[in-house]
């Protein structure tokens, strides 16, 4: 019996749609049909087209379905390409001796959940040099959250990178370097853009801004006369007792002199710039200020100069706060540290401030920590100054034309950040020099990002610090205290076990706080 399947194969390839679907150049032009196709009285299947009969050849379907499989590979393939550009920045190895790489979506925003791992190789006996050229994503103390963790492979020392700032250029002394990219579920940036490029070990260098040191380390400028000496020949410490600083630093010599950002000019909006001075234990330090020019106001919360003592605990006690256009009196304090800071609004602004400061032998220095001077040689709380009286003999009771706000007893405030609400003490005090937040609100904004350990069992060892660092205790005398060393290491103890499951080492540094050798030496949240 003859098969009668090849009657049936374009059972829908009508004359109406054989241009659609068919290809007519296999159609013969006129003559009888082939013997394949010719009436089979011996097969008895209807004929699909419902009475109509082919006429000639039929259209080559094969041929169409050809086209349908080949354009679907093709689709396949760039839909496979399309993903492969989408997941090609998000990690993977990058031979060579330079190259390029950056966070996935940059400069858009990066992707929550991110975690990214790029492995760097040259050429063994040539070096890795890494430079981040933009940054741009959550900036938390430590880099707790989204982060860069820079690190040696197999094995090295880990690099920690986050905020707006780029790093200094990175000159290591390995052929292969891990960077690791990671980022939460929240509070996204544009993330960053790094090269890197293979060089000869120790013949490194550094960006035209930045500080080479001896070791070919590379310093940001702002690490120059920071108080450390981050070079091993502490080069980036010389000569640093007369220069004449930005927004802030740190001036260790035994005399010195800063000035505020753009002096004898406007200076600028929104700034919160923090000096510190340091001069030798055992003696005090000698402050003042000059050609005073603040913004006039009748209590100093807008534009104003702060300045505060430090105890050998680091508690902080402040010992006025100035602003208007007359210059502060002559400041003694019997600490060998001082904190000036400098804070300024989005308002009005005027020509800022000069300052020298000297330090003071225990002979020289007749007044105690927040006394001020009378021109006579006699000192007199800070609490008595402008108050109307005459304290001084000579009835210098300073410069009274400028306000002198809050006295050392009014400069706490309430504590307002919902996490810090409930511990040991209600009153904190801001700007917040240790780590240069202005306001409480902008705690908020930090504090944010860490309601994701609400869920850890040692949250409450893990916000007794972090709120003792963020929103410190002011004391009725105005200190502000850090938090004990024994509020970190037990925080430590609880907490670091879970950070490590969530992939996060362990962030402070409990040594750096001190120890609770009194009432005012630090806080217990």
């Amino acid at each position: 019996m003859k098969e009668c399947s090849d009657i049936i194969l374009c059972a829908e390839a009508t004359e109406l749609s054989k241009t659609e679907f068919c290809n007519p150049a296999f159609e013969p032009e006129s003559g009888p049909p082939p013997p394949a196709f010719r009436e089979d009285a011996s097969c008895s299947v209807p004929a699909p087209w419902h009475g109509r009969r082919p006429r000639g050849l039929q259209p080559d379907c094969h041929f169409s379905w050809l086209c349908v499989l080949l354009l679907a590979s093709l689709l396949l393939l760039l839909l496979g390409l399309l993903v492969a550009i989408i997941l090609a920045p998000c990690g993977g190895l990058l031979p060579g001796p330079r190259g390029f790489f950056s966070s996935p979506n940059y400069p858009d925003p990066y992707p929550p959940n991110a975690h990214c791992v790029w492995h760097i190789q040259v050429a063994a006996g040539h070096a890795v040099q890494l430079k981040i050229e933009a940054l741009s994503m959550e900036s938390v103390a430590s880099c707790l959250f989204d982060r860069l963790e820079i690190s040696p492979e197999p094995e090295g020392p880990l690099l920690r990178v986050c905020g707006k700032v780029p790093p200094p250029t990175l000159n290591t002394n390995a052929s292969r370097l891990r960077v690791a990219f990671v980022s939460d579920s929240s509070v996204e940036g544009s993330g960053f853009h790094a090269w890197y490029q293979a060089v000869t070990p120790g013949n490194g260098n550094c960006a035209h801004d930045e500080f080479p040191c001896d070791q070919l380390v590379c310093l940001l400028p702002d690490s120059m006369c920071d108080g450390f000496a981050n070079c091993a020949d502490g080069s980036d410490e010389a000569n640093c007792s007369t220069k004449l600083l930005g927004c802030g630093g740190n001036l260790t010599g035994l005399q010195g002199t800063f000035s505020a950002p753009s002096y004898l000019q406007r200076y600028p909006h929104q700034q919160l710039c923090t000096w510190h001075i340091s001069v030798p234990a055992g003696r005090g330090v000698e402050l003042q200020l000059h050609n005073f020019s603040l913004e006039a106001q009748d209590e100093c919360e807008l534009d104003y100069v702060a300045v505060y003592e430090t105890s050998t605990s680091g508690a902080l006690g402040l010992l006025g706060r100035f602003c208007g256009a007359e210059p502060p009196p002559r400041l003694i304090s019997s600490s060998h540290q001082l904190v000036v800071l400098f804070r300024t609004d989005r308002g009005i602004s005027s020509g800022g401030f000069s300052a020298t400061y000297r330090a003071l032998n225990a002979t020289e220095n007749p007044c105690g920590p927040g006394e001020f001077s009378c021109r006579d040689g006699g000192c007199k709380s800070l609490q008595w100054m402008c108050d109307t009286w005459r304290d001084c003999t000579d009835g210098s009771n300073g410069n009274c034309s400028g306000p002198l706000l809050p006295p050392p007893e009014l400069a706490c405030e309430p504590v307002q950040v919902e996490m810090c609400i409930g511990l040991s003490y209600n009153a904190t005090a801001f700007p917040n020099i240790w780590v240069g937040m202005a306001t409480q609100e902008e705690v908020m904004e930090v504090l944010r990002s860490y309601k994701s350990l609400t869920s850890l069992p040692c949250y409450q060892n893990f916000r007794r610090l972090l709120c003792g660092l963020l929103v410190p205790h002011c004391t009725p005398t105005g200190s502000v205290l850090p938090p004990c060393r024994s509020v970190c290491q037990e925080a430590e103890l609880q907490c670091q076990s879970g950070l490590a499951l969530l992939g996060t080492p362990w962030p402070f540094n409990c040594n750096r706080l001190p120890e609770a050798a009194g009432l005012e030496a630090c806080a217990q949240p």
